[in-house]
């Protein structure tokens, strides 16, 4: 709802200013990014367990806000959708959407981000792992709580099963520690062994970039445009020795 209130203010001053194509990808990004991708996803836990009453008076009124949005871009979809979701007479003679302030609530949004953090560094942790998405796999999250509050949906989003476990893989993400049960989910001794490999690989290409970036005679006579690429790749494989790193150690221990 607040993020909703901040979009309507906004579109608002974009279409009073005659900035049409911003405000359209600014309602894009709310109906895809904030809707589709988080809402939605964090939703289906509470849809599943059947206690939806009030996520679905919210949902109803964001759709029926948001249609009223694209509606100046999108008249005929949008009338269409809107007549059949709500029974009403039509779009065109609806009330415009009003951006109410009391809606506005940062710490709600900033929890939100947090909890997004935590569901895209889970997912590229299993990724990283070779997990498939539709895998799931036994985990908890040790959190404090008002993210903790959440913990049910996120486990649903990213397929953490809720059962009794002795973790053999964990990870902090803020305030946040993850566990979770591989056991069974990778092969660990290839999986350290393709970890190994990539991470001397990247030792290696750091090596390399320092040793050409320390040498004066070489920077003296290197194009600019070459030292800049290999400063970028210094930056890069140190970010990536980084990651590696921290993936062989939260590898179970074989």
């Amino acid at each position: 709802m607040s993020r909703l209130t901040e979009t309507i203010s906004e579109v608002d001053h974009l279409l009073e200013s005659y900035e049409f194509a911003r405000a359209c990808d600014l309602i894009y990004h709310f109906a895809w990014d904030d809707l589709c991708d988080w809402y939605l996803e964090l939703s289906k836990e509470t849809f599943a367990s059947g206690n939806s009453v009030g996520t679905k008076r919210v949902l109803g009124h964001v759709l029926d806000q948001l249609l009223k949005l694209m509606h100046p871009v999108m008249p005929f979809i949008t009338e269409e959708l809107w007549t059949s979701f709500t029974g009403g007479e039509s779009l065109v003679i609806s009330k415009w959407p009003v951006a109410d302030a009391s809606h506005i609530d940062k710490k709600s949004e900033k929890l939100v981000t947090e909890l997004q953090a935590i569901i895209t560094e889970v997912r590229r942790f299993r990724n990283d792992q070779g997990i498939k998405t539709t895998q799931k796999v036994p985990g908890r999250f040790i959190a404090p709580a008002d993210i903790a509050t959440y913990a049910p949906a996120m486990a649903f989003v990213l397929k953490m099963e809720s059962v009794d476990f002795v973790a053999s893989a964990s990870f902090e993400i803020g305030s946040v520690k993850v566990e979770l049960d591989l056991t069974g989910t990778i092969d660990i001794g290839a999986e350290r062994a393709r970890l190994t490999k990539d991470l001397a690989t990247a030792q290696k290409d750091l090596q390399t970039a320092q040793v050409k970036l320390s040498n004066e005679g070489f920077m003296a006579k290197a194009p600019e445009n070459v030292v800049i690429e290999i400063k970028e790749r210094l930056v890069t494989t140190s970010a990536d020795i980084e990651r590696i790193t921290a993936q062989l150690a939260a590898l179970p221990q074989s």
